[in-house]
């Protein structure tokens, strides 16, 4: 924060604190001039108010939790840009990177700093680290267990499952059933192929597809007769002569889904024979396809969760379908 706010909360902090200190002497004094305990000639409700100290304990108590205050601004951040004494922070600001991440944290170890996060991703890993190991490998620690077994393993795949909410739920929703744009991956439909070693690609190291817009060569009219004919494919009722120009048109497209509109994994061009659709089945959704095409990139997850947990949150996906 800029020196001004810097200054203001400190003001504010400190002020408060002593301002209470301040008060509690004031309430402590006897102002009356009476001897303890006498009544004060305050009466309310037929209650007599009389002249007794503050409890010992409740002020005691009081002066505590201000000294607690100042010890705690002292020793941890709190005081505008005042880092504290121990050098203590939640986490590290202004990270844009998983390698800006990590340099800081590196950077952090070596000056000895206390930041929270670190802390708890190191305690995180050695409490869990060696279960994870434990479900995705073989008994000799070397070779992963083959993804179609850890499928069979429930307690693995409840693993696999959490690892799933935590990261890819966001995207694919909570039942993995996705939305629009974002694939549903229970319904065995694959962009990129459903076999085990297939989707561990996808998820360790990402996808990213990209369908070219055809709007400006094909034309208006063109853009329409290749949407009818693509929806033919998947048994929709069209305009016959409408579709069969598009058939003509769609040489530009089987480059990718092929002569048949079957998809190539390899490429992630979907199927257009089986009614799926990854933007919307509506005319005017595959029209928009065509005219400006689509852009979609699925994060690599190598770097962020390691391929233990890749090989696990593998296994619950392809769970899904098997």
């Amino acid at each position: 924060m800029n020196t001004f706010l810097s200054v203001f909360v400190t003001v504010i902090s400190l002020g408060t604190i002593f301002g209470c200190l301040v008060l509690l002497i004031w309430c402590t004094r006897d102002k009356m001039g009476m001897e303890e305990g006498a009544p004060t000639g305050h009466t309310f409700d037929g209650i007599s108010e009389l002249n007794n100290p503050l409890p010992k304990w409740w002020s005691y108590l009081f002066v505590f939790m201000l000294v607690f205050s100042l010890i705690y601004l002292a020793l941890y951040p709190g005081l505008g840009n005042f880092k504290g004494l121990l050098g203590w922070q939640s986490s590290h600001q202004d990270i844009r990177s998983l390698e800006e991440s990590r340099a800081a944290a590196a950077a952090s170890r070596e000056q000895g700093l206390l930041v929270q996060y670190d802390r708890e991703m190191i305690r995180a890993d050695e409490v869990f680290g060696a279960r994870f190991r434990e479900l995705a490998y073989e008994a000799d620690g070397q070779t992963f267990r083959a993804i179609a077994d850890i499928a069979q393993d429930e307690e693995a795949t409840k693993v696999g499952q959490r690892l799933f909410l935590q990261n890819c739920a966001q995207c694919h929703g909570s039942d993995a059933r996705g939305a629009r744009g974002f694939p549903n991956l229970t319904n065995n439909d694959w962009l990129w192929g459903g076999n085990p070693d297939q989707i561990k690609a996808t998820i360790m190291h990402g996808r990213q597809g990209a369908m070219p817009a055809w709007g400006d060569s094909l034309g208006e009219e063109g853009v329409k007769e290749v949407a009818s004919y693509v929806l033919s494919l998947s048994g929709r009722r069209v305009d016959e002569v409408e579709a069969q120009k598009g058939q003509a048109r769609f040489a530009v497209c089987a480059a990718c889904h092929g002569m048949d509109g079957t998809g190539n994994p390899a490429m992630g061009a979907p199927n257009l024979t089986n009614g799926i659709w990854l933007y919307g089945g509506s005319r005017a959704a595959v029209e928009d396809s065509i005219r400006y095409g689509r852009q979609g990139v699925m994060p690599a997850w190598k770097d962020i969760l390691g391929e233990d947990k890749v090989h696990l949150l593998a296994s619950y996906v392809y769970s899904l379908n098997n």
